[in-house]
């Protein structure tokens, strides 16, 4: 993708991490504040862990609007894919050969991956790499994390920083296929010491590389936090919305020569293409942050967040049976018609809440820190038939499904140096997960009800010494079916 990328900066970014706190007149240490429920998850340095960190100036540079999967295309074992062609939309990554149903996403800490699914959808957050202040990426089990269990990889993503100097932002590219992106962030700065507001509203549009693949992405966050000298509160309202024609079928391989950009979605319908085969939906989060300094020795979080997901695909279905979706066959005078062309929207109404937690203790050569997270899941799926050519006097709902999912899990995490350039390290988790599933799409006469308890233990040895580190490792990952995994093995 051949892109111009133009960018206005108005005003200045923070550059120091102190402000003053007006009532005791100490510098308040905003960086250990932002940072709690982060540095809980985060492989540190000397730990026997393969990692990446990319900080804010290394996002910006490769930040054009395209899917966080591109932003982290070049990192090493990382392979991405677009179904539209160019980054936009919907788009994969691999790490180390393991899809993203079996990578670890974090966001402030809150995990991400959909309950279910256990994918990413990262098209749900448009333009979110524009609030963010840093990703680490760990190849491989890594430590542990809230949310569903890591094999290929973790990736923690930040935007809680604390921005000192008021700032308004304008970010505008443009590029090939008609792709344009438009940001404009702005913040208070520190106003008495204390209370901080940032916002971010982008919008993001593209035709795709691929026949009909259209993007409209839409997204705005808010973030407001206080502060003092030993502690912060931050609530994080980050939103997004996407319409997408779908280009998820791929191209077949005899097409790859003669028609590169040929997309099979929407043509059942016949002469042109269906043209609202799309994906639509909204994604909301609500985060609240508490961060706690106690003494020199302990710090502690805790964090609370709600995430409403709603939305649906719509498809044209040509040569369809009435029975099929529980409808009547068609009586027109002395002829019966059984089947029809039809229009069907596919339904995802969802709620996953919960809240996470740890502790944090610094001594010397010891840090330990101690965590978990407690979170539900509440989902609805339901079909819905929209139009037909004959007898369909009003949308029809053919299926109803629902499923829960709660999770709990506890860590304790230590590192400990050992002097000479040697650190060791222990990293011990339990998990427990109840999974409800009431029917599917194929087989809504099906019910899954499963109960799971996982150990992970982490445990490895760190040697650094003049710029030199090596270190030996050994990780258990363990963790649940994914719905799919259930529906194939039903058997």
């Amino acid at each position: 993708m051949k892109t111009i990328f133009i960018s206005l900066l108005i005003a200045s970014s923070c550059s120091s991490i102190y402000a003053q706190d007006s009532l005791r007149n100490k510098p308040i240490d905003t960086l250990m504040l932002e940072t709690i429920e982060i540095v809980s998850i985060r492989a540190d340095q000397k730990a026997p862990l393969t990692k990446v960190n990319l900080n804010s100036e290394q996002i910006e540079k490769l930040n054009l609007g395209q899917d966080l999967p591109f932003i982290l295309n070049q990192l090493p074992s990382v392979v991405v894919n677009s179904d539209a062609g160019n980054g936009l939309g919907y788009t994969g990554i691999r790490i180390r050969g393991s899809d993203a149903s079996r990578i670890n996403v974090t966001l402030n800490g809150i995990p991400y991956n959909d309950p279910e699914s256990q994918g990413t959808f990262f098209v749900d957050m448009p333009d979110i790499a524009s609030s963010l202040n840093s990703i680490q990426v760990q190849r491989g089990v890594g430590t542990s994390s809230n949310g569903a269990g890591a094999f290929g990889a973790t990736i923690n993503l930040a935007t809680n920083s604390v921005n000192k100097e008021k700032y308004v932002e304008l970010n505008n590219s443009y590029g090939s296929f008609n792709t344009n992106k438009n940001t404009i962030k702005l913040g208070t700065g520190l106003i008495g010491g204390h209370f901080t507001i940032d916002g971010r509203l982008s919008g993001i549009s593209s035709d795709g590389f691929v026949d009909r693949a259209k993007s409209n992405l839409r997204s705005f966050s808010v973030s407001t936090a206080y502060l003092t000298g030993k502690s912060s509160l931050r609530f994080n309202l980050i939103s997004g919305r996407e319409k997408t024609y779908q280009s998820w079928y791929g191209i077949p391989e005899n097409y790859l020569d003669t028609k590169r950009t040929y997309n099979p979605a929407g043509t059942e319908k016949p002469g042109t293409p269906y043209d609202n085969e799309t994906d639509n939906y909204t994604q909301t989060h609500y985060q609240l942050f508490y961060n706690q300094k106690v003494n020199d020795l302990f710090k502690f979080n805790v964090a609370a967040f709600l995430i409403r997901g709603k939305g649906y695909y719509e498809e044209y279905r040509a040569d369809q049976r009435f029975v099929k979706y529980g409808l009547p066959d068609y009586v027109n005078g002395p002829d019966t018609i059984t089947s029809t062309d039809l229009v069907r929207q596919l339904w995802l109404d969802n709620y996953f809440y919960g809240t996470i937690f740890s502790f944090q203790y610094d001594k010397n050569k010891t840090h330990l820190t101690v965590g978990g997270g407690v979170n539900n899941y509440d989902a609805k799926h339901y079909n819905i038939v929209k139009w037909t050519e004959y007898g369909l006097q009003k949308p029809f709902r053919y299926v109803d499904l629902a499923a829960e999912k709660s999770d709990v899990n506890f860590y304790g995490k230590i590192l400990q140096s050992l002097g000479s350039g040697f650190s060791a390290f222990l990293d011990l988790q339990g998990r427990i997960v109840d999974y409800k599933l009431f029917g599917f799409k194929a087989h809504p006469e099906i019910v899954i009800k499963k109960k799971y308890a996982f150990f992970n233990p982490k445990v490895g040895v760190t040697f650094n010494r003049n710029y030199l580190q090596t270190y030996i490792s050994y990780s258990t990952g363990t963790k649940e079916p994914n719905r799919d995994d259930f529906e194939a093995g039903v058997n």
